[in-house]
């Protein structure tokens, strides 16, 4: 007798979960279908300023240049330090010699040694 009442309440938890789960299945294919129709109404024109758009110029071409840093000014005192406001913006300006730098053969490489390398 409790081995059917065992049976009885583990096919009743067995048939609870499978209810469940079907519930469950059903609600994620209505929340599919729900969002497919929302999308299917939403406008596709994008709106004036979601995207941007080119200048009325024409289009910003590449410009390359060589820089070269600004120099760090120095304090007027010695024993005077120097605060990251008085440094100022820490940039660049455009060089005189706009030949761009080619490696040459004994210069320091990418490794850093600078040696003759694998020859």
């Amino acid at each position: 007798m409790i081995q059917n009442e065992a049976a009885a309440t583990n096919a009743g938890g067995v048939i609870a979960v499978l209810v469940v789960g079907l519930v469950l299945v059903g609600a994620l294919i209505w929340a599919i279908r729900f969002g497919v129709r929302v999308r299917r109404r939403e406008p596709r024109t994008p709106r004036r300023g979601e995207h941007p758009t080119l200048p009325s110029a024409g289009p910003v071409h590449e410009t390359e240049q060589v820089r070269e840093p600004d120099e760090v000014p120095r304090a007027d005192d010695e024993s005077e330090r120097l605060s990251p406001h008085d440094l100022g913006a820490s940039g660049s300006r455009r060089s005189q010699d706009q030949r761009r730098r080619r490696w040459s053969r004994g210069s320091s490489g990418s490794f850093g040694s600078g040696g003759p390398g694998h020859k």
